[in-house]
């Protein structure tokens, strides 16, 4: 197993002292927040977090710094995400003291009929090749974004990027690593191996990596802007290579494609409003977990306690019981947000948590109840207050696989998400619809004030990372960085909303880092659950608090390659 891997799951080897220890006794390994007085920006790689600190300090906004930060990623992480793939973002914006979303997916094509699946005998969207890939929206999000709170020109903010893909930059450990997992798997769809490859195979860890192609993409986007690749040389070569290798994305597809701001939702927790995006997200989740545990004293049982894990377990399984069956695209099926995201929802489905016993099947809330889905996360914020909020991704590992020729990205395979063989589920496949997302960015507030900026990569993990790292914070009185590096608890198994809805039938899979007690393994074990240790890292957490003494405090894990850093 890799150095850094290794590391990741034994985050409870080195001692260290921090909240956890105060609490429960059993130490994890941790660092220092990270404090700046007038700028900050959290990454997952330090180059993006450079460049995106090198954007404020030219007079650049913390959203001209997330661009510029997200163009760097799909360089130089180009196994989470890329200008092939979906990016959803939470604004705060000082001078109105407003939250502004956007919801930058794409639709599935036009063209891909539910009848194409039918003839190739699919029960379920294939994860790779054309038929998973749907309208890449983040160049249109960064144009959104850029047009509504940008500085400096596009073209500056780019500009670091195009550099470094044509000079090279070094590969990060983990970005490795990555990497060489999914070159055995794409290297059969035209364009991945001539564009990301050496000679066949995946740059090593430290090994200088170019992509001149991109670099020439990112020019014209540079010089064109948004239309550049929605309605120009861009969409044609997609459309050719799409119609040349049996696929259904079109130019008429991204001619048409736009994306939409949105208003945030949110709850109270304990005095904290905790902000997410609507569906076609899995962000209300997170908020459903929080309300089903607010009437627990958390503090009094402990990090790391049996009730401390059961009891998120359980509300994690009510909540995505609702997430399998009414997360979809709001244009299509509109889910009863303000009820399931409600304090009286929580109560009804609350009497269903047992603090005895682990539940082996749930069911989503019924229609009377009801009247009414690898990713890289960024965070920035910058002198004048604004704090940015944004995820993107590509999906499932590097994405499709497919790679049109001379353009220098991947396309997402997010339409595997769409459900197939029930018509009439929410997220059913349809052409020109957004399938259900697993990206997701958070954002806190406090008596009407910004108080954090967050996300946590990975899946199905991130709305199980959202809660958790507000329980360390607030219930167990962890600081930014503490809260990151603490053991994850991440529970699998329960319904999903795509691939025919599978239903969870034996209580799912409890699966934890090292760090939690054989004490509290055992007493889950007694109380039903399956536990296992995790076979892997879970998440991957960046994030930016106001410091109540002025300036900011950025946190970075020890998971990924990221950096927290300022001015």
């Amino acid at each position: 197993m890799p150095r850094f891997l290794l590391a990741a799951l034994a985050l409870a080897v080195a001692p260290a002292v921090c909240a956890a220890d105060r609490i429960t006794g059993e130490p994890f390994a941790t660092r220092s927040e990270v404090y700046a007085p007038k700028a900050m920006a959290a990454t997952s790689h330090p180059l993006a977090t450079q460049i995106a600190l090198d954007v404020m300090q030219a007079g650049g906004s913390a959203v001209d710094a997330a661009i510029a930060a997200n163009a760097a990623l799909g360089l130089m992480e180009p196994t989470g995400n890329g200008i092939g793939g979906d990016l959803f973002a939470i604004v705060w914006d000082p001078r109105t003291r407003q939250l502004h979303g956007y919801n930058g997916s794409g639709r599935s094509p036009q063209a891909l009929t539910m009848d194409e699946f039918g003839r190739h005998g699919l029960e379920a969207i294939p994860p790779r090749g054309p038929l998973p890939v749907s309208v890449p929206g983040a160049v249109d999000g960064w144009f959104a974004l850029h047009g509504r709170f940008g500085r400096l020109p596009m073209a500056e903010l780019l500009a670091p990027t195009i550099r470094y893909a044509r000079d090279g930059h070094p590969v990060h450990e983990v970005i490795a690593h990555y990497w060489a997992r999914s070159v055995p798997v794409l290297s059969q769809w035209p364009g991945f191996s001539e564009q990301f490859t050496i000679d066949g195979r995946a740059p090593a860890t430290g090994e200088t990596w170019r992509n001149p192609n991109l670099a020439d993409t990112l020019q014209q986007l540079a010089e064109g802007g948004r239309d550049a690749f929605y309605k120009g040389d861009i969409a044609r070569t997609i459309d050719a290579y799409f119609r040349e290798n049996d696929g259904f994305l079109r130019y008429e597809d991204l001619a048409a494609h736009e994306g939409n701001w949105v208003d945030p939702v949110s709850t109270n927790y304990r005095g904290f409003d905790v902000w997410e995006l609507p569906p076609s997200g899995q962000g209300i989740a997170a908020l459903q977990i929080l309300n089903l545990l607010e009437p627990y004293d958390l503090q009094s049982y402990g990090f790391g306690s049996p009730e401390h894990v059961h009891l998120f377990v359980e509300a994690k399984k009510l909540a995505f019981a609702d997430r399998a069956r009414w997360y979809a695209d709001p244009d299509f099926h509109p889910a009863p947000v303000t009820r399931l995201i409600s304090k009286q929802y929580a109560a009804e489905r609350g009497q269903l948590m047992s603090i005895d016993r682990a539940a082996r099947q749930v069911q989503p809330g019924t229609p009377a109840q009801l009247d009414e889905g690898d990713t890289i996360y960024l965070t920035t914020a910058d002198a004048d207050g604004m704090m940015v909020s944004l995820i993107q991704s590509n999906y499932r590992g590097m994405g499709s696989g497919m790679a049109p020729p001379g353009l220098g990205f991947i396309l997402q395979n997010r339409g595997e998400q769409f459900v197939l063989g029930d018509a009439g589920h929410p997220n059913a496949y349809a052409p020109g619809k957004r399938p259900f997302h697993t990206i997701i960015p958070a954002f806190v507030t406090k008596d009407g004030e910004p108080w954090l900026s967050y996300g946590v990569m990975g899946g199905a993990m991130q709305p199980q990372g959202h809660v958790q790292i507000l329980l360390n914070m607030i219930d167990f009185g962890m600081n930014l960085q503490e809260a990151g590096d603490a053991p994850r608890i991440h529970h699998d198994g329960s319904a999903e909303p795509v691939g025919g809805n599978r239903a969870m039938t034996d209580g799912g899979r409890v699966e934890l880092e090292s760090g939690f007690p054989q004490t509290t393994v055992r007493a889950l074990m007694r109380k039903g659950h399956r536990v296992q240790f995790a076979d892997g890292p879970y998440g991957g957490y960046q994030a930016i608090q106001v410091n109540p003494h002025g300036g900011w405090i950025g946190a970075s894990e020890s998971r990924k390659d990221g950096q927290a850093a300022g001015f």
